[in-house]
């Protein structure tokens, strides 16, 4: 008897149909994005989304329950398909991660098929549609009838499959703004990156007090025409302190004193300052190599105080502001009916405010430690929870997967 080759979409269906039917899918999505002339799917915000996925997701398990002697609907909720998918899906975000996903020419080629906007193209969304339809189907048909046996493969599943829905239809509601605000005064408007239009948030922010702390200054040689550094001999930063030695070629440095806070005297010699006004002071002894050598003071300057460097020969001596080491901002959070929280914001610390999130992001860099600006971002995703459920329950799959493996070699031992 001689074995005829598998035709093309003979039953059983099987990964030669799923990649023709993958791209298809693939193939169709962008041409409704070509033919609606670049323009991606609806942005649905809350309730809608929120409808739309629990409907979509009853109709799924509906249909695998109802269907689930179909052999086109076992073929739909199959590994083949799955699979497929899964690499078309990659696919895709490969190209939005390959392509600035920016606004491109209006009329140009990769507008009309969406390239530069992939995750919100029809292609994209119709590839994600399909392998959520696939996920659930397979889902449904581990969920009834129950059996205990299957509750690994429905927690990571279902989990898998509540974190990407969530993550996809709750995009539009993620809200990540800016606010800038100033010292004394109060903001409730945010503004996005990418526009100068700013937008109301339900509460405001009262910066009561900004507040940097930096590291030491660095020691730098510099040539002040082409602004190039030159690296010192132990090609490391240079953090100032009283007793430091530096060299370069032909130029021998050695901190004699440093003062952290202070400001010019009367008698030209830096006095110790308070914290809030005082800038960093060096004295430096300069050795070169013709044997001259002289002390000079030497500081990094401020908004108020001119910086004063170290000239030797064509070069420059001076020192500058450490990096940032911490900063935070004293805010009053107050709500629409007035009432108020009072809360110290730090980078990667946030605070919890009327489902939102406010994060320390930043501060007038041009002035430094004396800035009384302070940016404020502001997040507020209210399908978070539903991702995090859907992590905790594909964790506890995994988990459960290693206990049940683990209990078969115990037993077989």
């Amino acid at each position: 008897m001689v074995d005829l080759p598998r035709r093309l979409f003979q039953s059983p269906w099987e990964f030669r149909e799923a990649g023709l039917f993958t791209a298809v899918a693939v193939i169709a999505g962008f041409s409704v994005q070509y033919a609606g002339l670049g323009i991606g799917i609806p942005q649905a915000h809350l309730p809608y989304n929120a409808l739309f996925l629990g409907l979509f997701a009853l109709a799924v398990i509906s249909a695998g329950l109802a269907f689930r002697n179909n052999a086109f609907v076992k073929w739909l909720g199959g590994i083949p398909l799955g699979l497929c998918l899964i690499c078309a899906i990659a696919l895709l975000s490969l190209i939005g991660g390959i392509i600035p996903q920016t606004a491109p020419a209006p009329g140009s080629r990769p507008a009309l098929l969406g390239l530069n906007q992939i995750f919100s193209s029809w292609p994209f969304a119709l590839t994600i549609l399909l392998f959520l339809a696939n996920l659930g189907l397979s889902l449904s048909w581990k969920l009834v009838p129950f059996k205990v046996q299957n509750l690994q493969f429905i927690l990571f599943h279902a989990g898998f499959w509540i974190a990407l829905s969530c993550a996809i239809f709750g995009a539009p509601d993620l809200q990540r703004l800016v606010v800038p605000v100033e010292e004394g005064k109060a903001s409730n408007l945010g503004y996005t990156m990418d526009s100068e239009t700013p937008q109301i948030i339900p509460f405001s922010v009262f910066l009561q007090d900004f507040s940097l702390e930096e590291y030491p200054p660095q020691l730098l040689l510099f040539d002040p025409n082409t602004g190039k550094i030159f690296e010192e001999r132990s090609k490391a930063n240079i953090l100032v302190h009283k007793g430091l030695k530096a060299s370069w070629k032909g130029l021998d440095i050695d901190v004699l004193d440093f003062i952290p806070y202070a400001l010019p005297g009367k008698s030209g010699v830096p006095e110790p300052a308070d914290r809030t006004a005082g800038i960093p002071f060096a004295k430096i002894r300069i050795t070169s190599t013709n044997a001259t050598v002289r002390e000079e003071w030497i500081t990094t300057g401020s908004p108020f105080v001119n910086t004063k460097d170290a000239q030797v020969g064509s070069l420059f001596l001076g020192i500058r502001p450490g990096t940032p080491k911490a900063f935070r901002s004293e805010v009053t959070v107050q709500d629409e009916t007035g009432n108020p929280s009072k809360a110290t914001l730090e980078v990667n610390h946030p605070i919890n405010f009327m489902g939102w999130k406010l994060y320390q992001m930043g501060y007038d860099q041009k002035a430094g430690r004396w800035s009384k600006v302070s940016l404020i971002e502001v997040i507020r995703d209210p399908w978070l929870p539903a991702v995090y459920l859907g992590f905790f329950m594909i964790m506890a799959g995994n988990i459960l997967f290693f206990w049940n493996g683990i209990k078969r070699t115990e037993g077989a031992s």
